[in-house]
């Protein structure tokens, strides 16, 4: 709910007057510290004492709630949202404020008074204000906006300082919404020689800075993937970020550089800028602090308006991850340990782009990577190193393809191979014989689950025999988000979410988990807060299913049994499937059934 007046009133142009704030401890909003105590923020013992101490006028309650007595930012400003029935806006300084706005009001009047404007969209002005409810404030935003529809968001005191140091240029001169006033800036004082680019090219110091960071704060947010998405007719470029396998939108860039920024990405990664009708690939070695750097793979792809999206995807220099902290059920690990001594035999890991594959692959790796074994890898790109591996980059435009690569280390007396995908029936040929004639062979391939990955090698014309004879498991892996450890909170479930996870593990299934519905049986959920960017969830916890090349198995895989059959079988050796080891994680408190279900279910 927005609170919105549309009041035409001439007036002053708000540089002078301002009658001051009135103290937040004001009678009116007293529902607000009920709120607080409510939500078990704060003590209503604390409430009083803060009240007391904020009276003398030294220090405001905002300060002494969330200095003292450690409030969180977010739950003051819920509180705040709540009680005036408008929304809360924190400080972010990718924000960008429409200069224009405060070309006719004092900053140090907007200081006292803690107001400003925002944005302007047409007719209608988004206003920050630390009291939507108060007369003189109110009446100050009329006169300076006559005729003006307003809309009003509430936001802490504090925060509105920093917007107003953000505005008038005093915030860090290398953040983003510093360049971004900048730019937006630029727009007004220069001329403008190209309706395209507006005179500013990949080389602008501000686009430099800009594009450097926005990868910086991609690192910093643990992003996976950024992606650049410019739009025709004048609409804004959006860069969004992909974050625990979700896509955000994380700022906004006027459109007139969004020819530069894409250029100047190209640039980085040594990529063709005049080429703009053909998807091109790169890669950029970009160095974030003295002691660390990180990769990012590069793909532009030609878009609607002769325009190109850009995917940059970072490469963080990772150290492999020991087999034991890969959140295996004891049973997964101690079959995955078993197999990996093997001397010779398959191994794969399935699942979708991002799911993990490769991190796991190289913790099985690190379990056996040994003086006695010789470890060879192709892998596309190489995203994690280990000692002791060697380990080869894949460069299918000059011939170096996995089965070209697969042929030259057969040569090359190995003990371990690990081929980073299986994309064809060649490469899987050469890793079925190579894993028939005295080598152990890892690999990955993008399938749903453990049990269709065997039919799609039979699929692709690999022999039912020999693959059969080969395989040691299948393991199939998902990423699912993880509850925020520092707002977890225990909660008691109803009866139909239980009846859920009861149909979702499987009614047959469920009696073994010995789990009734008692009326102190809790699950676990995320409340929101800074650390998680108020979403519930931080991280990501793996689930996994193991296909074992037990006999049975190996008999309906040369028969050419079909999926139902198979997994049949191998439910009744004790698999578990991928929502099965999903709830297990949601009744130990790690992750809720909507995310299992997002990432698991077919």
């Amino acid at each position: 709910m927005m609170i919105e007046t549309n009041e035409t009133v001439s007036g002053t142009n708000g540089k002078k007057g301002g009658r001051g704030s009135k103290p937040f401890h004001c009678a009116i909003e007293q529902n607000v510290l009920d709120s607080l105590v409510y939500r078990g923020m704060i003590s209503l013992a604390d409430v009083s004492t803060a009240v007391d101490d904020s009276k003398d006028g030294s220090v405001d309650l905002e300060t002494v709630l969330l200095d003292r007595y450690r409030v969180p930012k977010d739950a003051l400003g819920s509180a705040l949202s709540d009680f005036y029935q408008c929304p809360y806006l924190p400080y972010d300084e990718r924000t960008i404020i429409d200069a224009d706005l405060l070309k006719t009001l004092n900053l140090d009047y907007l200081k006292k008074n803690f107001w400003l404007p925002i944005t302007r969209r047409g007719s209608l002005i988004d206003v920050l204000t630390s009291d939507p409810h108060d007369f003189d404030k109110s009446w100050d935003v009329r006169r300076t906006f006559p005729g003006m529809t307003i809309r009003y968001a509430v936001g802490l005191r504090r925060d509105i300082e920093q917007f107003l140091q953000l505005a008038s240029g005093q915030g860090a001169s290398g953040s983003i919404g510093s360049i971004l006033g900048e730019l937006v800036s630029d727009i007004h004082l220069e001329p403008v020689r190209d309706s395209l680019s507006g005179g500013i090219d990949e080389n602008d110091s501000a686009i430099v800075r800009l594009t450097n960071q926005v990868i910086a704060e991609a690192d910093r947010l643990g992003a996976s993937d950024i992606h650049i998405e410019p739009y025709e007719d004048r609409q804004d470029m959006v860069v969004r970020l992909r974050i625990d396998g979700t896509c955000s939108t994380f700022m906004r860039i006027p459109s007139i550089y969004r020819r530069a920024i894409v250029s100047r990405i190209k640039v980085m990664a040594n990529l063709d800028i005049a080429e703009r009708r053909k998807p091109q690939d790169g890669k950029i070695r970009y160095r974030l602090t003295k002691d660390r750097e990180v990769e990012l793979r590069v793909a532009t792809l030609p878009t609607s308006g002769q325009e190109e999206d850009v995917v940059l995807r970072l490469l963080t220099a990772k150290q492999p991850m020991p087999l034991d902290a890969m959140e295996f059920a004891p049973a997964t690990l101690q079959a995955i340990h078993a197999i990996a001594e093997k001397p010779h035999g398959i191994i794969l890991c399935v699942g979708p782009t991002g799911s993990g594959k490769t991190t796991t692959l190289h913790a099985i790796l690190k379990h056996i990577n040994t003086d006695e074994r010789k470890i060879w890898t192709a892998e596309d790109p190489i995203e994690i190193t280990q000692k002791g591996l060697r380990q080869v980059q894949v460069h299918p435009k000059i011939g170096l393809t996995f089965a070209t690569a697969m042929r030259a280390f057969l040569r090359a007396d190995p003990d371990v191979i690990m081929i980073g995908e299986m994309r064809d029936k060649e490469t899987a040929d050469i890793a079925i014989e190579a894993s028939l004639t005295g080598h152990l062979v890892l690999s990955t391939l993008h399938t749903n689950s453990a049990v269709e990955t065997v039919v799609r090698l039979l699929d692709l014309g690999c022999d039912s025999f020999n693959f059969a004879d080969a395989m040691l498991g299948v393991l199939a892996q998902r990423l699912c988000k993880r509850i925020c450890n520092q707002c977890k909170e225990a909660y008691h479930p109803s009866r139909q979410e239980y009846d859920e996870l009861v149909q979702g593990y499987g009614t047959q299934d469920w009696p073994t988990l010995g789990i009734q519905y008692p009326a102190d049986w809790s699950l676990y959920r995320g409340r929101g807060c800074e650390a998680c960017n108020r979403t519930g969830f931080k991280g990501r916890v793996p689930l996994h299913e193991f296909l074992r090349g037990s006999e049975e198995m190996k008999r309906l895989i040369q028969s050419r049994a079909g999926t139902a059959d198979m997994l049949s079988l191998a439910m009744k050796e004790a698999m578990s499937t991928l929502v099965q080891d999903g709830i297990r994680k949601v009744l130990g408190g790690e992750t809720t059934y909507r995310q299992v279900r997002a990432v698991a279910m077919k």
